[in-house]
C-alpha cells in the first residue's frame, strides 16, 4: 500500500455529493514548497492535490471551507494528460481514509495538536465514519 500525507490549505469550500448511493466529499488542497533554485534564486512551488472522502456522514463538510488548513491521508492516485498547451502534465488525486483540521478557528473543536475530525481507521472509537469505497466510480 502506498501512503500519502499532505498538510495543506483548501483551494475552495468542499461539494458533498451522492454517488451510486454513498456520499462523498470532494476538495482540493494546495501545498506550497519554498526552495532555492541552483543559482540561489529563493523558488515556490504549488502541488495540488483532489481528494474525495467517501463517508456515510457529511458533518464535518460545514468545517471544509476555503483557505482552512487541513492534513489528510489516503491512497494516491495520479494520472496523465495534455494541457491546453497540448503539453503533458499530470493530476495528483487521493482517496482520503484520515481527515484532521488545523489551525482551529471558525467555531470548529478544538484539541492539542490539531482537531481530529474523521477517520475511517477500525480501531479508532471516535470515527465519524466507516464506509467501503467504490471500486470503479470517482466522482473527480
Amino acid at each position: 500500500m502506498i501512503k500519502l500525507q499532505i498538510v495543506g490549505n483548501l483551494g475552495g469550500d468542499c461539494i458533498v455529493k451522492e454517488v451510486n448511493g454513498k456520499n462523498v466529499i470532494n476538495f482540493n488542497v494546495a501545498h506550497t514548497e519554498k526552495y532555492k533554485d541552483a543559482q540561489g534564486n529563493l523558488k515556490e512551488r504549488t502541488t495540488w492535490v483532489n481528494c474525495a472522502y467517501w463517508t456515510d456522514r457529511t458533518a464535518v463538510a460545514q468545517y471544509l471551507k476555503k483557505g482552512k488548513q487541513i492534513y489528510a491521508e489516503g491512497s494516491p492516485e495520479a494520472d496523465g494528460y495534455l494541457n491546453k498547451e497540448n503539453q503533458p502534465a499530470a493530476t495528483l488525486r487521493m482517496r482520503v481514509q484520515n481527515l484532521q483540521l488545523l489551525g482551529g478557528g471558525d467555531g470548529a473543536p478544538q484539541s492539542s495538536g490539531g482537531s481530529q475530525m474523521a477517520s475511517s481507521s477500525a480501531s479508532n472509537a471516535t470515527r465519524m465514519s466507516e464506509v467501503s469505497e467504490p471500486a470503479d466510480d470517482l466522482p473527480f
